[in-house]
């Protein structure tokens, strides 16, 4: 039988002296993070957008996981620029807060720490009608 256990040295690296060269050098860079919504933000942004669409005022929704933030864009219609967008962006989670609501033409129009604070800006007064 053969024994096997002895390492045999490829060709390509006979020449050199007695240095190995990797066939895929390994990776120094990280891959870069990304930024999404936890299972309980997506349930609070969620809850808000079944209301919204019970109402007939918001229609679809998309969402991006970027590097450096999250959104979830609300539509009217597929086609138009978002209503709204609510944006996660940990970097400015010690100073103005993580979450903010974003309007289509990027004013921002409510900003904090806590994501249900922040919901709090699409409660409005309950419609009244007509029996």
């Amino acid at each position: 039988m053969t024994d096997f256990s002895e390492e045999i040295e490829p060709e390509r690296n006979a020449g050199s002296a007695g240095n190995v060269v990797p066939l895929y050098p390994a990776r120094t860079e990280k891959a870069p993070e990304i930024v999404s919504f936890n299972r309980r933000e997506l349930n609070q942004i969620l809850n808000v957008y079944g209301y919204k669409v019970a109402d007939g005022e918001w229609r679809d929704y998309a969402i991006d996981m970027l590097r450096d933030r999250a959104v979830f864009s609300v539509f009217r219609r597929s086609a138009e620029i978002p209503l709204y967008r609510i944006e996660k962006n940990p970097k400015l989670a010690r100073r103005q807060g993580a979450f903010s609501v974003v309007n289509g033409t990027g004013q921002i129009l409510k900003r904090g720490h806590e994501l249900a604070a922040v919901l709090r800006f699409f409660e409005g007064k309950p419609k009244l009608f007509p029996v």
